[in-house]
Formats: structure tokens, C-alpha cells, sequence
């Protein structure tokens, strides 16, 4: 069983013959989540029996962030769901609420979020990360499976009647703050500006961008951006803009604190003898992998079985092969799970068991996607030659210590 590509109602897809059709069935939010307890095995089934083997240079995984050691669920609970605030958590009363489009169109639109609720409804299912997620040892929780539930946004752009000048396309949310330009300068200046995320507009046409309102078949809570928030299939979580207010078609580059200035990558590129440092927006996911879990079953002959249970994700080009190692050992293919699977949600990997001695361990994963790029070292150049912590997506070493 798959999913079929957002946009669109989950699709639950059989192949039969060449000869046969696909069968589609819609699949409701209730029905959904039974169908996948009924047809998937746990994941400790998956991942396979065994003692689990904590991981000793890891601390404790704090509140509200996903807890590796303990995934169990294709869909990540709430309680595991992180949130990042810039601006602080806007306060608002639901039944005021206005989602207004202008700009560069023919036809502005202000509507309720009931307006909104009223549009067609898709869901999408997509690993939303945090860019900063893996900046340093600590912080490699900043990132959630969903299936999040809305309208799909470019038919409602269309029917706006874009203006053909429109390059650009800004989405702002209801958190503000002041914000100094050109501190410590004759020509300092302090004005209050809202949140906010630009993308071409051949990006904004995307078909499968959501104006959510559900994450997991519940409305999205008030810290994750409800009542309505932007989702963008493949892209980093700074680009799902969260209590989204306003949209606007514009004809030039926005600015904002939060495209122009941070959430940029600055990155060295490598010309003969010489390395030239870029700047680039913090945009599409790159690929990734996790080593979520380590068990072990009893000793054989002085030395333990371990097996490694993980998660790798992208921007939905697609995972091809996930490989784990332990030590200085060759690297060993893991078996990718077929199901559950959805184009931008993360793929389940698990390995069959190796004979390991007592002591401690290092174990690391790497994954590939279906263009044949594989997820970095840290001293491969992309990461390297990388100055800002966005965008850390190099293989995550992680220690473990076997008892005898």
C-alpha cells in the first residue's frame, strides 16, 4: 500500500495486474489510522525484538521534541512536535480571523478561516524539519512526520487572477516584532514588521502547497501555527510560515529579516585554488538519515547481536538506498520499509543483525537518494566549507556501549 503525490485525499493504491486498473479508495482521517493498524507491523516489529541499547553521548530529548530512541509511529505524536517562534506565539481570537490576498492581482480575496474550511480538502503527508536541526550534537529533534489537511493554494492564487509582472509570491504571519535596521549608523531605524517568507511564483503554483488547517486528522495547534498555516511539501520548516495572515503577488525580491538575512546558508565553493563563499536562502530539504535506535539480542560465542532501526527524508526526489556502519567496518545495506510511504514523508530503515564485541561502539547511517546523491561527512566540502549552522544534514555518528 502507498500514497499517492500531494495534492489530493490520501490514496490507498493497489497494484493488481498490467491488465487491471489502480484501484483508488479514499481514505478519511479516522480510516486512515486504522487501516495503517491493521496493515502495517509495529515498528519493534519491523526494526526486530531486542534489548534496547541507549545511546551514551546523547542527552535527554527535552519536551516537545522527537524522542529517537522511542519512534514508534509513522506519525509523530503531538506531544513530540517541535516549534520554533521568531516573533513569539501571536494571541487572537479564531472568529476574527482573515487570511487576506492581494499584491499583484486582479480579484484580492479576504476570507474566514470557515471560507477557507469550505474549499476543497487534500491532505499531504511530509517530514517537516527544522534547517538548524543537527547544528550540534544536542539538537537532532527538530523534526516530525504529518499528515497535515487543507486547501490547496494555487487554485485560489488563479482564481485571484495573478498579475503576469508577479515574480514573487510573500507569505506573512501574525507574529511581528520591532526590528532595528542599520544599528550603530546615523541612519538607524526601528519599525514593527511581521513575519515573513517569499518564493518565486513558479514555486507558489506548486500544486501540492496546503493552506493546512489539520495535523494528524486534529486542527493544528495554536504554537504550530493555527489557524491556518502554509505548507510546503520538500522545504524547510521556515518556510511553512505558521498563523499565516497575508498573501501577496509582488514584482521585485523581498527582503525580510528572515529570507534575506538569516536563514542564509553561506557555503565555500571550491575553484581551482581558491574558495568563493555563496549566500543562498534556506529553501529545500536536503537529504538525511537517522540512526534512531540500536537493540541487541544475547551473546553468541562472547560477542552480541545488534541490530539498527532509523528514518532518512528529503525533498521528495526520492531515498534509493540507506547504508549503516558500525566502527571502521564496511558499510551495510539496510532494508528500506515499504510501507508506510508517502512522497514527502520520511522512509523506515532497519539491519539485520552484526557480531559486535563488548565495549563501545560507534554506529552512523548514510543515505542516497534516486539521483544518486548521498548524504555527507562532516569533512566532505558542502559541510565543511559551510560558516552558517543551517542546513546540517551531514551523517550523525552516534556511541554506543555493549555490556557483556
Amino acid at each position: 500500500h502507498n500514497y499517492s503525490r500531494c495534492p489530493g485525499t490520501l490514496v490507498m493504491t493497489l497494484d493488481l495486474t498490467r491488465r487491471d486498473a489502480i484501484r483508488t479508495a479514499m481514505v478519511s482521517s479516522a480510516g486512515f489510522l486504522a487501516w495503517l493498524s491493521r496493515t502495517s507491523p509495529s515498528l519493534a516489529q519491523q526494526a526486530g525484538e531486542g534489548e534496547l541499547v541507549s545511546f551514551v553521548d546523547e542527552p535527554r530529548t527535552p519536551a516537545n521534541r522527537l524522542d529517537w530512541e522511542m519512534l514508534d509511529s509513522w506519525l509523530t505524536p503531538q506531544d513530540q512536535v517541535f516549534s520554533v517562534q521568531h516573533y513569539g506565539v501571536p494571541e487572537f481570537e479564531y472568529n476574527d480571523y482573515r487570511l487576506e490576498i492581494g499584491g499583484l492581482v486582479e480579484r484580492p480575496r479576504s476570507l474566514s478561516l470557515a471560507d477557507i474550511q469550505a474549499m476543497p480538502k487534500v491532505e499531504c503527508v511530509m517530514t517537516l524539519e527544522c534547517s538548524g536541526n543537527g547544528s550540534n550534537p544536542g539538537f537532532m529533534n527538530a523534526v516530525y512526520n504529518s499528515r497535515w489537511g487543507g486547501t490547496p493554494l494555487a487554485p485560489l492564487l488563479k482564481e485571484c487572477g495573478v498579475d503576469p509582472k508577479t515574480t514573487e509570491v510573500v507569505f506573512f504571519g501574525k507574529d511581528s516584532k520591532e526590528e532595528t535596521l542599520r544599528q550603530g549608523t546615523p541612519r538607524e531605524l526601528t519599525v514593527e514588521v511581521p513575519f515573513g517568507r517569499s518564493m518565486s511564483l513558479t514555486d507558489a503554483l506548486r500544486p501540492d502547497l496546503l493552506l493546512a488547517y489539520e495535523r494528524n486528522g486534529e486542527p493544528i495547534e495554536h504554537r504550530n501555527g493555527a489557524p491556518i498555516r502554509l505548507i510546503v511539501p520538500g522545504w524547510y520548516g521556515i518556510a511553512n510560515v505558521k498563523w499565516l495572515s497575508r498573501i501577496e503577488c509582488r514584482d521585485r525580491r523581498y527582503m525580510g529579516r528572515y529570507m534575506a538575512r538569516d536563514y542564509v546558508t553561506v557555503r565555500g565553493e571550491r575553484n581551482a585554488d581558491s574558495v568563493t563563499y555563496v549566500e543562498t536562502s534556506v529553501t529545500r530539504i536536503n537529504i538525511k538519515s537517522v540512526v534512531a535506535r540500536v537493540t541487541r539480542q544475547e551473546g553468541v560465542d562472547g560477542k552480541i547481536p545488534v541490530s539498527t532501526f532509523g528514518a532518512a527524508w528529503d525533498d521528495g526526489t526520492g531515498i534509493s538506498k540507506v547504508e549503516v556502519r558500525f566502527d571502521e567496518r564496511d558499510w551495510q545495506a539496510a532494508r528500506i520499509h515499504d510501507e508506510p510511504w508517502a512522497e514527502y514523508g520520511w522512509r523506515f530503515f532497519s539491519t539485520d543483525p552484526v557480531l559486535l564485541e563488548p565495549g563501545e561502539h560507534t554506529v552512523v547511517s548514510r543515505a542516497t537518494n534516486t539521483e544518486g546523491r548521498m548524504q555527507p561527512t562532516a569533512d566532505d566540502d558542502e559541510i565543511a566549507l559551510k560558516k552558517t549552522y543551517w542546513e546540517a544534514y551531514q551523517q550523525w555518528p552516534r556511541k554506543i556501549a555493549l555490556a557483556s
